[in-house]
Order: C-alpha cells, then structure tokens, then sequence
C-alpha cells in the first residue's frame, strides 16, 4: 500500500515509499474525522513514550543530537520492546530530520486485515448510519409552539390535536437516537474486546489493529458530536416531557392513543432516563466501558486503561506539539482530535480505581486541559463542560487544587 510522507499536502506532494517487510504496520493508527476532515496523523512511536507515566517524552539535551544508529524504543505496559526502523529518507537528510520524521510517523488509510475484518464490519455497519443521526439531531427544532398553544388553550381540541400530530414523529425520532446509543454500545464492547484482549499490551493491539483503533476513535468523535448537540437544544426533554404526560393523560382518559404503539411505556421510561443526562451518549459508553471491565475479570484493568491512557496521550501530543499541528490543513481534524482526547479521558476515569485526575494517573491531565484552553473558547466549552460535568473523581481529595482550579 503506498504511503505518504507527514508533510505533504495532498496527493500531488505524495511520495511513494516501499512498505516494511515487517508483516506489522507502522506504529502510527491513522484515524479520521467526517468525510473531507482528512487523515488524522497519530505519532504513536513518540506519544507512547509519554503515556506509560503520563509525563511527556523525553528529548535530547539541547545542543546534542541522538546517534544516527541509534534504535527509537518506546514504553509498553511494564515493558519496552524495540521499533522496526522508519523507512529510509531522502539522500542527505540529517539524524535529526530524520528522528523528527520518524516520531511523526506516515498517514496511512488503515484498512482491516483478515484478523480485524469481521469486528470492523460490524461496527461499521453502525458508523455508517452515524453522519445521518447527527444530521436528524441538527436539523431538529421541535414542537414548542404547538405545544405552548395547546396548553394555553387546553379546551380547544383542534390545538391539542395539532401539537400531538406535531410531537409524535418527533418522538419517532428520539426513539430512533436513542436505539442507535444501543447499537452504539455493542459496537464499543466489541472494539474493546479486541483491542485489549491477551496476550498483547495495549500499544502492541493499537499496532497490529489499526483499523479498529480508528473506528474506536470515530465513535468517540461521533459520541462528542451528539452531546454538544443535544446539551444545546432544550426542544428535546420538552417535546418527550410532553408526550408522556399527554399519553398518560390519554390512557386515564381511555382515548386511543396514535403513536402509543411505537414508544410503550417501557421503552418511554428508559428513553427518559437517557435524555434527562446532559451527555447520554457518552454516559451510554461510559457505563459500556465500566460493565466490560466488571464482566471481564480475567483480564487485568490495566488492558483496558493503558489503552484509553495511550490514546489520550497521543491526541494531547499531536495538538500540543507545533511540528504535528502544521501538518493539519483542516480544523475539523483539530476538533476531531480534541474529541478523542477527552471522549478517552472520560472512559479512563470512569473505569479507573481512582480516575484520570490523581498524581499516579497516566494522563497527563494539566497538558490535556492546556491544550484545550489554548483553543478558541467557543469551539471548546462544551470538551471542558464534559470534563466537568461528566467524569467521576474531579472532585476527588486526590484531584490537585491546580487541575480543579483549571477547569474553574
């Protein structure tokens, strides 16, 4: 497969190199945004270093440059284990742009392999609907004026029947977003399954299952998506509190009711627990993620929190660091990689002992809040509100006065 160079622009700046012998790929999972986002480059050989301690990788001492013979090795759970060298450069090029080039890695598209392909399918039947529920989501605007008038005018049956008609496909809706947190949900657990199964570490798995690690990435950035969205539009706890009390209202009264066989009572009253959170999707995934770890006890939590940790790391790595960030030629690349970050963050500290925020965590959680600091504030208070409204030991004694202060 051929493979791009970090710093071209597009197909005509490409250069074609010869693939490794290696049967592995390159430490380096490429995941990418929404169509025309573009790929998303993930320097895993350089953020993993970062991520086993949660502190940043180690540089050479300033004024000195690492022997050209020299092999890069990076962390792995309790273990280091050396990296197949990058592929040869351009006649003339030093050991530093060298090393530079080789903690960049390539951008790849990651396409499954034979072992990856029947969990890629099946979450891919999922993400393929995912554009289209962000669509509906945007594009809802709800019933309030008809519901306004009707209670207003509670004897007028010509009102009552106009903002029922106007509520109900609107409640097929609801229905139909709250089903695919369901499908959404699977689709995770499988990910997880293979992405932290043994006898492989975390970084070894986000190595060999590149394709996977992408679609883990997607439905973090589909899950962000959904919840700014949601937090922002009040018309969807109102429509659905609405219907129920003018279905009970219904029931009591013995008035059939159209649209009662399409939301039973069972159904409304989880629908209702999931759109009464601020961030449903991610509470979904973040429940996923903890019950997967309690139905798994043979495998060690570390399995499932190295992984998130190593991802979270590499996101804060690539938006920190201005050599990956110029390579980003598309802003939505940007937001698709503070998504991830946080979407992990998120899972890491619900599924973790004692949470993403105490000293012995391996996330850097002060690196992760700058970066989001240093974003335009209006295209990154709903990541900072999910940090500070969603995630389980903030408020920990653990939790230094500085990370609290930050996220003030």
């Amino acid at each position: 497969m051929g493979v791009f160079l970090p710093g071209s622009r597009g197909p005509g700046a490409a250069r074609q190199v010869a693939p490794e012998p290696s049967a592995s790929r390159p430490l380096v999972p490429a995941i990418s945004g929404r169509a025309g986002a573009g790929p998303l480059l993930l320097p895993f050989a350089a953020a993993a270093v970062a991520c086993c301690r949660g502190g940043a990788a180690r540089e050479p001492a300033a004024g000195t440059r690492e022997p050209p013979t020299r092999k890069r090795r990076v962390c792995t759970a309790g273990s280091r284990r050396q990296l197949a060298r990058p592929p040869v450069g351009p006649p003339g090029e030093d050991a530093e742009a060298r090393d530079l080039r080789s903690f960049q890695g390539y951008c790849i598209d990651a396409q499954p392999t034979e072992s990856e392909k029947e969990i890629y399918n099946q979450v891919n039947v999922v993400l393929k609907d995912a554009e289209g529920i962000l669509e509906d989501l945007q594009s809802y605007r709800g019933a309030g004026h008809e519901i306004r008038e009707a209670i207003q005018h509670p004897a007028d049956e010509k009102l009552q029947e106009k903002a029922w008609g106007a509520v109900v496909p609107l409640v097929g809706k609801l229905k139909k977003f709250y089903e695919f947190s369901q499908r959404l949900e699977a689709a995770l657990r499988g990910l997880l399954g293979a992405l932290t199964s043994t006898p492989y570490s975390p970084t070894q798995h986000l190595e060999r299952e590149q394709a996977l690690a992408k679609q883990f990435a997607e439905i973090l950035h589909f899950t962000l998506r959904f919840d700014e969205l949601k937090m922002t539009n009040p018309a969807i706890q109102n429509d659905f509190s609405y219907y129920r009390r003018t279905l009970s209202r219904m029931r009591i009264n013995n008035v059939p009711a159209e649209g009662e066989n399409e939301v039973n009572n069972e159904l409304a009253n989880r629908m209702s627990l999931f759109y009464a959170e601020a961030t449903p999707m991610l509470k979904t995934l973040s429940d996923a993620t903890t019950k997967f770890v309690s139905e798994n006890k043979n495998l060690p939590i570390e399995n499932t929190t190295d992984c998130l940790s190593t991802m979270a790391s590499v996101c804060r790595v690539m938006l920190e660091t201005p050599e990956y960030r110029s390579r980003f030629t598309n802003e939505e690349t940007v937001s698709f990689c503070l998504r991830v970050m946080v979407g992990v963050i998120i899972l890491y500290d619900h599924v973790h002992p004692v949470g993403a925020f105490a000293k012995t965590s391996k996330i850097d959680m002060k690196g992760c809040i700058k970066v989001l600091k240093d974003q335009p504030p209006n295209s990154v208070e709903g990541l900072l509100n999910a940090l500070r409204y969603t995630t389980k030991h903030l408020n920990d004694e653990t939790t230094s006065k500085q990370i609290r202060s930050m996220l003030q």
